[in-house]
């Protein structure tokens, strides 16, 4: 059985660990704003195990002139079920969370090896490539909702 539901920040832990920080202290995992209200964590399940993660932040980037923006972080799937829609399922769950509370516009800053798998789901690339120390090269993409 697959089910995406909300889950607390600690429980993102495991997944962003092994694919967003590996060989790296798990004190890593834990990013600014992830213990406010405003902030949602959604787990994707398959057989009861949480094999996907995404997390979404009440934030205002001020490159985007809407006043109700959400970020996105955090987002991974476990390597042995990634390439199997999971990921797209959570970024659509997310869209429609955001969606049915007003949300003007979702931003992130994406791998560049993500980029193409978000620009499938609609998300366009803003800028130039930066670099993110001691994580690598990406991109700020957005999407109106």
């Amino acid at each position: 059985m697959e089910i995406i539901k909300e889950i607390t920040f600690q429980e993102t832990f495991s997944v962003r660990h092994k694919v967003l920080r590996k060989g790296k202290p798990i004190e890593t995992c834990f990013f600014d704003g992830d213990n406010l209200e405003q902030t949602k964590h959604f787990g994707y399940f398959n057989n009861g195990k949480i094999v996907g993660v995404v997390s979404i932040y009440k934030n205002k980037n001020s490159i985007f002139k809407f006043p109700n923006q959400y970020q996105i972080r955090g987002m991974a799937i476990l390597e042995e079920f990634q390439e199997k829609g999971y990921g797209k399922l959570l970024i659509k769950h997310c869209e429609d969370y955001l969606k049915n509370n007003d949300t003007n516009l979702i931003w992130f800053n994406a791998r560049e090896t993500a980029v193409t798998f978000y620009e499938k789901l609609g998300y366009t690339k803003n800028g130039f490539p930066f670099t993110i120390t001691d994580v690598g090269i990406h991109f700020l993409m957005f999407k109106n909702l």
